[in-house]
């Protein structure tokens, strides 16, 4: 049966393999191939695994990388990859490789494509147990369904698959008394419980051992598989799950720890304890037979109670029984003695402060139990230093610790300050009572009666350059004063006069007394040259019995430096429109500069540059651009740009720049031209319908100027009769007969062309038009003239007529009466054809 699995295993793989090598041909360039093969394999190798898409075209070599076992190469004409043996999954689940395509170079020419081989379980192993037998113990009142002890096996198959799916069934049990199913396994876990049966039986039972057959199989729920045995002895015990009385822990014992302060019992073999509640992590814990200990010492004064809850567990983390509660009290020793809330305690008091009066009040804390007297707390004065001008200057009170004044003559002159050393002993006060001590120090202050004072009066003067960057410290003054308070000594600035445009910021310093002075604003030396601030000090606190004088106030002097600016042009930018008929000596614009140092004030020179066609000239001192020549819109550009210079005569480093840009503007100073060859061009009579001949015009002037063109004839009437002229577009015109027949001919047309400009522009042209009979619509017929050298008719005549007299006589009066007869023809035709005048459309 596993054969015939595996054939068709294989066979179904032999399909997927072919189908995944016609997918790659129809979806070619993946860089990432996955194929899973199955183990064991026992067909013929080559193994064919799958083909290795390439998307690159020419010669090229394949490079394998990871085959570090040998077992795979590629076939190098079909690109497929094979294997040279089978399979085991158990030794290795996964081979990645990897496919570069190389030229003769070794340049690669695509890649990496990474292949992952992935080889599929085959169940070729059998579960086997953890050990032979397995020894349990199960406590009466054990409740059903709750697993006392595991059976436990293993398979080497994937886990993941049927192959590896262990399930447990208990074979047989052995007494079978009180009933034959007192116990229970989960299939999947190899938990052994008792059955709802078990668990109300076992309570009453006398029987003290069980034996256990259990069986484990792979294949999951499917009836094949391997399998195998266990033998289970199981141990029928008392419940001995019961809580410990509270317990009692003096603080600060000295001993030996950890110390086991109790213990619980779960009559299994198989459980597992752990504690939980209101304590630290690391102060209580419990090990696996149930002692419970505490890690340190206790201190009553951080906890005094501890409740704690003990639980038993299986190898499923499920409670056998409920929690057990322990309580544990932490007895009190007087271990702490009273501590002062402050190390230092500070006080001021003025001087000729009346007597009586309250100060500071000291305060200790005892962390002992405060209901007894291990945290009874009196308090005493044991030294005062200086002792003058009494030694009894203050008093305390033990029980609050309030502070007051004893003796009135408190005189700076005599001391300024007063040292009291405090004791606060526990135990009411008695001798044994534990204590600590704090000092009082006690300043005697005097008003606020020296004002601050600088060191100088006058400070500068500083002299500072005209284009100093604004956040630039210019000066930095000091006051000092003789009090001795520090609130009394808290220096504020102010600036009297010299800065109402906010030229300057005034910044205290961090150090008191010390004040900065920064530039705020950009100087000019033609606005302002000089500055004097005059700056106050003041205290902070009021000031008591004294005035402040001129000594809280300085002076400070500030020169500014002239530095010599670059000129300014009014513009960065100057343009300008100028006609193209603009007469030379003609200012085109003038540019202006300006020097904004005033002392004192330099000569501005103008000049110009880029002007590369030398079409305008510069007044040096003016600063007016001027046309020298005649422009031409036709011929120059419409858009034409220089630069001016401006610099100082003295310096001419010093210097600014500007941009002149020039339109030129277009004048409509010519007039239209006939465009084209017309010789070739002939019109058909008598007239032939829709031939015309097209008239092109072109202008130089700008197309605004000269568009739309106008093509009129002469208002000559045979002219209007003859001829018609019509616009096709702006720039064309078609020219035809107006009559239907006018004599073979070359006639010349009058034809006006003007423009559309301001003024008017136009030409008159006799246009030669060809008239001529035509044969066909595209051929005209033109007579052949008479040839040089050839006799005409009347010399032939007269030669008749001298060579044979009479004869000649007699055709002469034929001739003359035929040349009659040919006049009377040609004049009756004439008058045939005339076509009466009419006034043009």
């Amino acid at each position: 049966m596993r054969k015939m699995c595996s054939a068709q295993l294989l066979t179904t793989y032999s399909t997927v393999i072919q189908i995944s090598m016609f997918l790659s041909i129809i979806h070619p360039a993946r860089t990432e191939q996955h194929v899973e093969v199955p183990e064991n394999y026992d067909g013929s190798f080559p193994w064919y695994l799958t083909k290795i898409n390439v998307a690159t075209e020419g010669q090229y070599n394949l490079e394998l990388t990871g085959n570090d076992e040998g077992i795979f190469g590629i076939d190098a004409g079909s690109n497929i990859l094979y294997a040279t043996m089978p399979f085991d999954r158990e030794q290795q689940a996964v081979y990645r490789l990897q496919v570069t395509a190389k030229n003769e170079a070794g340049e690669i020419l695509f890649g990496p494509i990474f292949i992952q081989i992935i080889v599929k379980d085959v169940n070729d192993n059998k579960p086997v147990m953890a050990k032979d037998m397995f020894s349990g113990r199960v406590s009466r009142g054990m409740k059903q369904e709750k697993s006392f002890m595991h059976i436990n096996a293993t398979d080497l198959d994937d886990p993941s698959t049927a192959n590896g799916d262990l399930r447990y069934q208990i074979f047989s049990q052995t007494p079978k008394e009180p009933s034959e199913n007192m116990f229970q396994i989960n299939a999947r876990t190899g938990g052994l419980s008792l059955t709802a049966e078990g668990a109300s039986l076992l309570h009453s039972s006398q029987l003290q051992k069980y034996n256990l057959v259990v069986q484990v199989k792979d294949m999951g729920d499917q009836p094949l598989g391997f399998y195998t045995f266990a033998n289970i002895e199981i141990e029928v015990v008392e419940n001995t799950w019961t809580s410990p009385g509270p317990i009692l822990l003096p603080e600060n014992l000295s001993d030996t720890y950890p110390k086991i302060i109790s213990r619980v019992n779960w009559n299994s073999k198989e459980v597992h304890y752990y504690l939980e509640g209101n304590f630290p992590e690391d102060l209580f814990q419990i090990d696996p037979d149930g002692n419970i200990y505490v890690k340190q010492e206790l201190d009553r004064e951080v906890q005094s109670e501890y409740q704690i809850q003990v639980f038993a567990v299986n190898e499923e983390d499920v409670l056998y029984d409920e929690p057990l509660e322990l309580n544990i009290t932490v007895t009190d020793r007087n271990d702490n003695k009273p501590l002062f809330t402050q190390e230092m305690y500070y006080a001021d008091i003025k001087e000729q402060t009346a007597g009586g009066a309250e100060i500071v009040q000291v305060s200790a804390e005892d962390a002992d139990d405060p209901n007894s007297s291990n945290s009874d707390i009196y308090y005493k004065i044991i030294s005062q230093e200086p002792r003058m001008p009494s030694s009894v200057m203050f008093h305390i009170n033990e029980k609050t610790g309030m502070i007051t004044l004893q003796n009135a003559e408190l005189k700076t002159n005599i001391a300024k300050q007063y040292s009291l050393q405090i004791t606060a002993f526990d135990l009411g006060g008695k001798e044994e009572g534990l204590s600590s001590t704090c000092t009082v120090v006690i300043n005697v202050v005097d008003v606020n009666d020296s004002p601050p004072v600088f060191l100088k009066s006058q400070f500068g003067p500083f002299i500072i350059p005209e284009d100093t960057e604004t956040g630039v410290l210019i000066a930095t003054l000091t006051a000092s004063d003789e009090d001795e308070k520090a609130e009394y000594k808290l220096i504020d600035f102010t600036v009297v006069s010299g800065n109402e445009d906010g030229m300057f910021e005034i910044v205290r310093a961090e150090q008191n007394g010390v004040v900065h002075i920064f530039l705020e604003k950009e100087l000019d030396y033609e606005k302002i040259g000089e500055y004097t601030v005059i700056v106050s000090a003041k205290n902070e606190a009021p000031l008591l019995g004294v005035q402040y004088g001129v000594s809280s106030t300085a002076t400070v002097h500030m020169l500014v430096e002239n530095i010599n600016e670059a000129p300014v042009f009014t513009s960065e930018k100057y343009e300008v429109d100028v006609l193209e008929n603009l007469q030379p000596g003609t200012v085109v614009v003038t540019v202006k500069a300006l020097e904004p140092d005033t002392t004192p004030t330099p000569s501005l020179r103008y000049s110009l540059r880029n002007d590369s066609t030398n079409w305008f000239s510069m007044d040096e001192m003016s600063g007016e651009i001027q046309l020298i020549q005649l422009l031409d819109r036709e011929l120059v550009p419409d858009l034409y740009i220089v630069e001016v210079i401006a610099w100082e005569k003295d310096s001419p480093s010093v210097s600014a720049t500007a941009e002149v840009v020039i339109h030129l503007v277009d004048v409509n100073d010519n007039y239209p031209i006939l465009v084209g060859d017309y010789s070739e061009e002939f019109l058909c009579t008598p007239q032939q319908e829709g031939q015309a001949i097209t008239l092109s015009a072109f202008d130089r002037d700008s197309i605004v100027h000269s568009t739309p063109f106008i093509f009129s004839l002469s208002r000559d009437p045979t002219v209007q009769r003859n001829w018609r002229i019509d616009a096709i577009n702006d720039t064309h015109a078609r020219l035809s007969m107006g009559i239907s027949w006018l004599e073979p001919k070359v006639h010349l047309v009058p034809v006006t062309i003007s423009d559309s400009g301001t003024p008017l522009q136009y030409q008159h042209i006799q246009l030669p038009v060809t008239i001529c009979k035509c044969i066909a619509a595209s051929y005209c017929f033109r007579e052949v003239g008479r040839m040089e050298g050839m006799p005409t008719i009347f010399s032939a005549v007269s030669l008749i007529v001298g060579t044979l007299g009479v004869m000649g006589f007699f055709l002469l009066i034929i001739f003359v009466r035929l040349f009659l007869l040919g006049s009377s023809k040609k004049k009756t035709t004439r008058t045939s054809d005339t076509i009466p005048l009419q006034s043009p459309v």
